[in-house]
């Protein structure tokens, strides 16, 4: 992908995927100004070329990462988000959270790998029966156990140590997670828009990150750009 392919086509295409579209004027992040190209009805519109140019950058930074074995940890716990995240994990066989962030996922990784350890040999010893040895209540018990785990460990699974890049939807949302991998140093590839902070982010990419279409159209151009690197 290049800034020459910047058309009146593709402005549409992101137009119509509502790419483009940030929040109420109101809501816009004083350090956002710069990547607003107008308002219209009181709305915040993108920068097309700040987008793509964005998006570039973050191609870039992704593809180098996953090239030299880097791990990525995806983000993205929206309900506009989670299909997106998941396919995009699933792809590069990547960790991912669609639940709920677990503060300490990455400063208190220790605890939390060991929790998701945890997680995995239960589940193990429910997949081979193992359990039927304990009394009905006390399988019963366990089960709602591995049930509850599995929402928030199921996709730390490849979490086998502290990632190399922290992908995130919406870093608003996620400011928890946020603040974990700036206090390490983790670089952060974040899709954002209007209301956000991006000088918070390392590799911002601008658009709308609150709509399924938008967060779907970005999700598949990095892949694209990904599989051409």
């Amino acid at each position: 992908m290049d800034t020459t392919d910047l058309n009146e086509e593709l402005i549409k295409e992101m137009a119509g995927a509502g790419v483009l579209y940030g929040h109420k004027r109101t809501k816009t992040h004083p350090k956002m100004k710069p990547f607003i190209a107008l308002t219209r009805n009181d709305i915040e519109m993108i920068d097309p070329e700040a987008t793509i140019s964005s998006l570039e950058k973050a191609i870039v930074v992704l593809n180098e990462k996953i090239k030299s074995g880097g791990l990525i940890l995806i983000v993205g716990t929206i309900p506009p988000a989670k299909e997106a995240v998941l396919k995009f994990a699933e792809e590069f066989n990547f960790p991912f959270v669609i639940n709920r962030w677990l503060g300490g996922t990455l400063t208190n990784f220790k605890v939390i790998s060991n929790r998701g350890i945890q997680y995995q040999d239960l589940k193990s010893q429910k997949e081979k029966n193992e359990l039927a040895k304990y009394t009905k209540k006390e399988q019963h018990r366990l089960s709602e156990k591995i049930n509850k785990l599995s929402r928030n460990f199921e996709g730390l699974i490849k979490l086998g140590k502290v990632p190399d890049v922290l992908f995130v939807v919406d870093p608003e949302v996620h400011d928890t997670a946020v603040r974990e991998a700036k206090r390490l140093k983790i670089p952060i590839v974040a899709i954002l828009d209007s209301n956000d902070n991006p000088s918070q982010i390392d590799y911002p990419i601008f658009g709308n990150d609150h709509a399924k279409l938008s967060i779907d159209w970005i999700f598949a151009r990095i892949l694209e750009g990904l599989k051409k690197s």
